[in-house]
C-alpha cells in the first residue's frame, strides 16, 4: 500500500470517528421516543424545547450575555496587546509571546481553581460577573495570537509611510493599523465567543447560584439521564455554528 493511500485511510477513519456521533445526535433529535432505538420521525423534542424548557433558555441567555460581553472585552484588550507586540522590540515581543503562550498549556482545571481562590480571597461573590472575568482572562491569549498573526502578514513600511506623509500616531492607529487588523479582530471575536459558549470546566468553578450557563445546565441534565431535548438544542447550536462559520468566511473575504 502506498504511503499516501494509508494516510487517506487514517484521515477517513479519524473523520468518521469524530463526525458519526454528531450525525447520530442530530438524527435522534427527531426520534419520537426517548429510547436509543429509532421509532419514527417526530418534532416532539423541538416542540418541548420551545414550549416547556424555560430553564434551558434562561441559561442560554446567560451564556449569550457572558459570551458577547467577554468576547468584546477580550478583543479590545487582545487588539491593544497584539499591536504593542507588533510594534515593539524583539525582546519585548519574545517576553510577551512567552507570557501569552503560558495559558495555552495550563490545564483548564488549574485556571478554574486559581480563579476561584482569587475571587474568594478578594471576597468577590460568584455570579455572572465572575464568569465574565474568567472568560475574558482565558480568551485574551487567543485573541492576541489571532490578531498578531493578521498583523504579521503586512510590512511595517506601510506604517512608516503613513508617518512620512504626516499622519499622527493616533491617526495611523485608526486609519492604517486597525483597518489592517480588522479581519483578524472579527475572527478573534468569534473565536472568543465560541470558547465562551463552549466552556464548562472553568465556568463550573466560578459560577454562583443563579448564574448557570448552558453547558452547566446540559451537564446537570445529563446526570439524570440523557434527554432528547439535549439532542434538539445541540442540533440547533450546531446549525447556528455552521451558519456563523459560513457568514464569517464570506464577510472576512470581502473586507480583506
Amino acid at each position: 500500500m502506498k504511503p499516501g493511500n494509508f494516510s487517506k485511510i487514517v484521515l477517513l477513519f479519524t473523520l468518521l470517528f469524530f463526525y458519526i456521533p454528531i450525525v447520530v445526535l442530530v438524527i435522534f433529535s427527531f426520534n419520537s421516543s426517548k429510547s436509543p432505538e429509532w421509532t419514527g420521525f417526530s418534532l416532539r423534542w423541538y416542540y418541548q424545547l420551545f414550549t416547556s424548557s424555560n430553564h434551558i433558555w434562561r441559561t442560554f441567555v446567560n451564556s449569550l450575555i457572558v459570551g458577547i460581553s467577554a468576547s468584546l472585552f477580550s478583543v479590545i484588550i487582545g487588539t491593544l496587546g497584539a499591536i504593542s507586540m507588533y510594534l515593539g522590540s524583539e525582546k519585548f515581543k519574545k517576553l510577551m509571546w512567552t507570557t501569552t503562550y503560558i495559558p495555552f498549556i495550563v490545564p483548564d482545571i488549574i485556571i478554574g481553581v486559581s480563579l476561584l481562590i482569587f475571587f474568594t480571597t478578594v471576597h468577590l461573590k460568584l455570579s455572572l460577573f465572575t464568569i465574565f472575568l474568567a472568560h475574558v482572562t482565558f480568551s485574551i491569549p487567543y485573541t492576541m495570537m489571532i490578531i498578531l498573526t493578521r498583523l504579521q502578514d503586512f510590512d511595517k513600511s506601510i506604517i512608516e509611510a503613513a508617518y512620512d506623509l504626516g499622519a499622527a500616531r493616533f491617526t495611523t492607529l485608526r486609519k492604517v493599523i486597525i483597518p489592517i487588523a480588522f479581519p483578524g479582530v472579527v475572527a478573534a471575536f468569534f473565536m472568543a465567543f465560541t470558547l465562551s459558549i463552549d466552556d464548562f470546566v472553568i465556568t463550573f468553578f466560578v459560577a454562583g447560584p443563579g448564574s448557570t450557563t448552558l453547558p452547566l445546565q446540559i451537564f446537570s441534565m445529563v446526570r439524570f439521564g440523557i434527554s432528547p431535548v439535549i439532542n434538539a438544542i445541540s442540533t440547533l447550536l450546531l446549525v447556528g455554528t455552521i451558519f456563523i462559520s459560513i457568514f464569517l468566511r464570506r464577510y472576512v473575504r470581502y473586507i480583506i
